[in-house]
């Protein structure tokens, strides 16, 4: 699989109604299988009063993002109707390591197999338009824990390098870093280096 990928920049959302039935397509980055499931339960216990909320998402998972889990449902709506529409959509943008969930809240009014599609694929297209699409590449998380002595040793590489972290300050010193996946060794080689092997690296 190539280096960078596409993805959603931020979260977002878009809604609008047809014939009485509200439509709310909501889109988000995620960076694996569970987070992606997590973001569609999320969704479905906020919206637990809708009529459906139907997943869809595109995630690299394996190791090192290997192959591309795709998976969508119809939650209920006719085949093929609205989860395969809302991952279609995700495909055609080649957008990945993005979930999407589109929730309906029905009107009276049956939209017919040819509407629901328009209806669900125009949930995901607004709601990719609203968020906007980066190249992004692979990331990894690494956890950094060490005594206090050494944090300002890690913290120190870890701004140099301009790497997004967590840190937290506790017993010892615990950092939650972002790193892309062809960093990740060096920096690991690099921490140990810097603190004689007495950061413990996961």
């Amino acid at each position: 699989m190539s280096e960078t990928y596409r993805t959603v920049a931020e979260p977002a959302t878009a809604g609008f109604v047809v014939q009485g039935s509200e439509f709310v397509g909501r889109v988000r980055p995620v960076e694996s299988v569970d987070a992606a499931e997590a973001f569609v339960d999320a969704v479905r216990d906020e919206c637990a009063d809708a009529t459906h909320n139907v997943p869809a998402y595109r995630v690299r998972a394996g190791a090192e993002g290997a192959f591309l889990r795709e998976y969508s449902s119809d939650d209920g709506e006719p085949s093929g109707s609205a989860g395969k529409p809302a991952l279609n959509v995700l495909a055609q943008r080649d957008v990945e390591n993005c979930a999407a969930v589109v929730t309906r809240y029905y009107g009276g009014t049956n939209l017919g197999v040819g509407g629901l599609v328009r209806a669900y694929s125009r949930a995901v297209k607004e709601a990719l338009e609203e968020a906007g699409i980066v190249e992004e590449r692979p990331h990894e998380r690494v956890r950094i824990t060490v005594e206090y002595d050494d944090s300002g040793t890690v913290r120190g590489i870890l701004e140099s390098e301009g790497f997004e972290f967590d840190a937290d300050y506790e017993t010892d010193v615990s950092f939650a870093v972002r790193v892309p996946l062809e960093d990740a060794e060096a920096l690991r080689d690099r921490l140990r280096s810097a603190t004689s092997g007495r950061a413990d690296l996961e």
